[in-house]
């Protein structure tokens, strides 16, 4: 007797088989048993899959939730400050992504560069307008160790207190703080020297933006110019 008769008419089957032989009734009642627990133990495991599922996609989620706050966090408070580089770093991100580059050389003894760094630094159009726009370097003048640009490295050489970059950025004249406006590539240096209020801030660095400094005379475009920044 085929096995898809056994599974439709297991009852009449049942009884058939009891009249002639009752082992065979013990077998098929073993096969029944059986079946019926695999399917619990099935239903059950599924059950507990499904669970583990529910449980996984759960905790994903929070997993991805706390992630998303903690750099959306992390973002509020980098954009709350000027993102300075070190010269190195400057120089890598120029291979793929050329910018105009802003360093402020300030020394430790330096009063206005203090200043400088809690108010003009510390306004958020200027902080805004830099990160887009400039790769920003915050360079101590008199700083010891040994800086490697353009292939070259520059320290403090015959006993100065002065590093050799910043004296050849700054063409020997040496006053602080000096602001540095560099084309794209890290070229085409121009000091600033003084101390910058946020409106002078302004007006210099959007004449650097602009490419103005390339068509038009600086006093012709501080006569053009309105301030926007607060």
């Amino acid at each position: 007797m085929s096995t898809n008769f056994i599974e439709t008419r297991r009852p009449f089957y049942l009884l058939i088989a009891f009249e002639n032989s009752p082992s065979k009734v013990q077998e098929l009642c073993k096969v029944c048993i059986f079946e019926q627990n695999y399917k619990r133990n099935f239903r059950i495991m599924n059950n507990k899959l499904k669970y583990t599922i529910s449980f996984l996609l759960v905790v994903g989620f929070s997993f991805y939730a706390i992630a998303q706050k903690m750099k959306s966090k992390k973002t509020e408070i980098s954009s709350n400050e000027i993102h300075w580089l070190t010269v190195e770093e400057v120089q890598e991100k120029m291979k793929t992504k050329p910018k105009k580059v802003y360093i402020d050389v300030y020394t430790d003894w330096c009063g206005w560069c203090k200043v400088m760094d809690k108010k003009t630094f510390a306004n958020q159009n200027v902080i805004d307008y830099f990160n887009k726009n400039f790769y920003c370097i915050h360079f101590n003048a008199e700083r010891a160790d040994e800086v490697l640009f353009n292939e070259k490295k520059y320290g403090r050489t015959d006993g100065g207190k002065t590093n050799d970059l910043a004296i050849e950025w700054m063409g020997g004249r040496m006053s602080y703080p000096t602001s540095l406006f560099f084309d794209e590539g890290f070229i085409n240096p121009q000091p600033v020297p003084g101390y910058l209020e946020v409106n002078n801030m302004e007006l210099i660095a959007t004449y650097f933006v602009g490419n103005f400094h390339k068509t038009k005379p600086f006093e012709q475009y501080q006569k053009e110019f309105k301030n926007t920044w607060k």
